[in-house]
């Protein structure tokens, strides 16, 4: 119970899963991975599959367990929250880590050009060059 109140669901448990949101689905996978104590945990895109509106609560779960000291793999696409948890981002692209850098330096001054395209498109999609 007290890993589900770490996770915001303690008020859940006793749902079945598809009785859950997508969010609160994922926070119980949180919870779960928890439970064996780890050194650390990876996420695949734990936001990917959510609801706009339900990112932020796994998101805010992420920073509090970061906060805490667990160390945390992320793959992710929500920059924001790279720039604002990471301790070192890692920018792989075709299998190949191309970057590895602290955030202020990744997002201000990306040193391969791959990166600084990634980072155009992603942080200011309405200003690229033309598809056609």
């Amino acid at each position: 119970m007290a890993l589900l109140q770490q996770v915001g669901l303690e008020d859940k448990a006793r749902q079945m899963p598809s009785q859950l949101s997508g969010g609160q689905q994922q926070r119980v996978a949180i919870a779960r991975a928890l439970a064996s104590s780890p050194q650390i945990i990876l996420f695949d895109e734990p936001t990917s599959a959510l609801d706009p509106e339900m990112i932020g609560e796994v998101l805010l779960v992420m920073k509090k367990l970061a906060h805490s000291g667990i160390t945390m793999v992320v793959v992710t696409h929500e920059m924001q929250f790279a720039r604002e948890i990471a301790d070192r981002v890692v920018f792989i692209d075709g299998g190949d880590i191309l970057e590895v850098a602290p955030p202020a330096d990744f997002f201000a001054r990306p040193q391969h050009d791959r990166t600084r395209r990634f980072l155009q498109k992603v942080l200011n999609p309405l200003h690229q060059e033309s598809l056609e």
